[in-house]
């Protein structure tokens, strides 16, 4: 377990955004079409680890640990998803990318519907094609948060940061997944590492200003798919209590014309749950 996610860390590269060292990884197949890979809330690029074979074998992978989350800096304020998806745009220029495809999950999702919407407007990311969503909360009305999150958006959000040890994570965030897919506690203790790691336990409720933001660009985001609906797909795992078979019924009403698959038995970690159905559909879509 721990040679796997120190073998991550040391292959960690990094660049500055604003004064901040963001860690990110590419993959070796540098002459296939790239594919950005965007993490969820409260974790981070390990995300993807379970798929990256898979995937790399037929794309350039490229992530980050976005900002206040993994080996990036956590800065005690500061966040919003716009910021998050001007550090997906520094990244790729960074490494010089132009057209790139993208799977997106969870927190990610609004930083994919933003990159999305910056392309139709003209405003940003104009060498996007396909984007392959995971379970996240694409509409606000359709998010069901879980009590950790209920707490990180009330008045005592700061009682989050000082209360979360990897005990009470390894509860909430085992809720999430699938009765048959549930982390096991050597996995959990992966999780745990990188949301821990320079004090990021702390700065949770911090995180959490996604919440918001959706409502605010609700209408913006989702112009933005209906924009877009013959290039995005969604991938779900139908148990997840937070964005889960409810989610995937409104995406088949607001983008009908966009492709969609059912994960039965799956939460809301599909990559980490299900990885080779996942990156197997990723792949057939791409292609």
């Amino acid at each position: 377990m721990q040679a796997d996610t120190q073998v991550w860390r040391q292959k960690a590269k990094y660049f500055d955004f604003q004064g901040h060292q963001i860690a990110y990884w590419t993959g070796e197949n540098t002459n296939a079409r790239p594919l950005l890979l965007v993490h969820g809330y409260p974790t981070c690029a390990w995300d993807f680890a379970s798929v990256w074979e898979q995937l790399g074998a037929d794309h350039h992978l490229i992530v980050c640990d976005m900002l206040g989350f993994g080996l990036s800096d956590k800065p005690r304020s500061g966040y919003s998803i716009h910021k998050q998806a001007d550090i997906q745009q520094a990244q790729l220029a960074h490494l010089g990318i132009g057209k790139f495809d993208a799977l997106v999950h969870d927190y990610g999702v609004s930083v994919g519907q933003e990159l999305l919407a910056r392309q139709q407007s003209g405003d940003g990311a104009p060498g996007l094609g396909q984007i392959i969503f995971l379970n996240g909360g694409i509409f606000p009305d359709q998010h069901r948060p879980v009590t950790m999150q209920k707490i990180g958006v009330s008045p005592f959000g700061f009682l989050l940061g000082l209360l979360m040890n990897r005990e009470r994570f390894g509860q909430s965030f085992s809720q999430v997944f699938g009765p048959n897919t549930k982390p096991s506690p050597e996995e959990l203790d992966q999780f745990w590492d990188f949301i821990a790691h320079n004090s990021g336990n702390r700065i949770m409720h911090k995180l959490l200003h996604y919440i918001a933001d959706r409502r605010m660009h609700k209408d913006r985001w989702e112009a933005a798919l209906r924009g877009a609906e013959s290039k995005i797909g969604l991938i779900n795992g139908a148990l997840d209590p937070v964005s889960g078979k409810h989610a995937y019924d409104k995406w088949r009403e607001v983008v009908p014309g966009a492709r969609h698959h059912l994960l039965p038995t799956i939460g809301h970690y599909p990559q980490v749950e299900a990885p080779e159905e996942v990156a197997a559909k990723v792949l057939e879509w791409l292609a």
